[in-house]
């Protein structure tokens, strides 16, 4: 089984521990992959389809590790139940169902020893929610695979953990400039293209036009500042 370059990048930040959930498993490769390699003992593998679940069922058996990857039916952190695992991988989704995820399951999320989530969209969503609602920041990464940026975050939860941002570092993760991540650069000057993309195609002249403009463009300022 050769796994993506995004997911081996994932699974390095998968702490070795007894019990790991991987949330929207799709074929189940990351679980299959922890178990294997004995980085857990035991995996949940759960979707909240149950196609994905037989695909993940037929590649575990034919790796041989179906009796330690548990296949569970259901959305997010409900199949989970309290204190069973100490690790939770979520990767794939939107950064604002994943901040759902954790939302409507906080007691659960409180006794984990770590949380690997990786949104395939708004990352600066989740960030902003992790920041501000008691999540301690592990760690923070980049990936670019297959001619997309991802951003990781390693968090735990911790009561009182809390970190109000300028905004732009919610775009931008203040880890990962102070560390200077080998990829923060390209990111920055990617988030521009954007930005100016953006800009060009704001054709109207209203009030509310040019206060959109005006917005981007100190954006794009702050964000060339980072990288001159």
């Amino acid at each position: 089984m050769e796994l993506s370059k995004r997911l081996n990048w994932i699974i390095k930040y998968a702490d070795k521990c007894k019990v790991i959930m991987d949330v929207g498993t799709d074929h189940g490769y990351i679980p299959i992959y922890l178990v294997k390699n004995k980085i857990s003992e035991k995996a949940i593998a759960s979707d909240i389809n149950k196609d994905p679940l037989q695909k993940a069922k037929i590649n575990a058996s034919l790796d041989g590790v179906l009796s330690n990857v548990d296949l569970r039916l259901g959305g997010g952190l409900k199949p989970l139940r309290n204190n069973e695992a100490q690790g939770v991988i979520i990767a794939g989704m939107g950064g604002n169902l994943i901040r759902d995820i954790l939302e409507n399951d906080l007691e659960k999320v409180k006794n984990l020893d770590y949380i690997v989530l990786q949104p395939a969209q708004n990352p600066e969503i989740l960030r902003e929610y992790l920041y501000n609602n008691n999540y301690k920041i592990l760690n923070e990464d980049l990936c670019f695979d297959e001619g997309q940026y991802y951003e990781l975050f390693k968090v735990k939860y911790k009561s009182g953990e809390r970190t109000t941002l300028d905004s732009i570092f919610y775009e931008i993760s203040p880890i990962m400039l102070k560390e200077n991540n080998v990829l923060i650069k390209e990111y920055i000057k990617f988030k521009i293209e954007k930005y100016n993309k953006i800009l060009n195609f704001i054709k109207e002249n209203t009030e509310a036009a040019e206060r959109r403009k005006t917005e981007i463009k100190n954006k794009i300022k702050v964000l060339e500042g980072f990288i001159s």
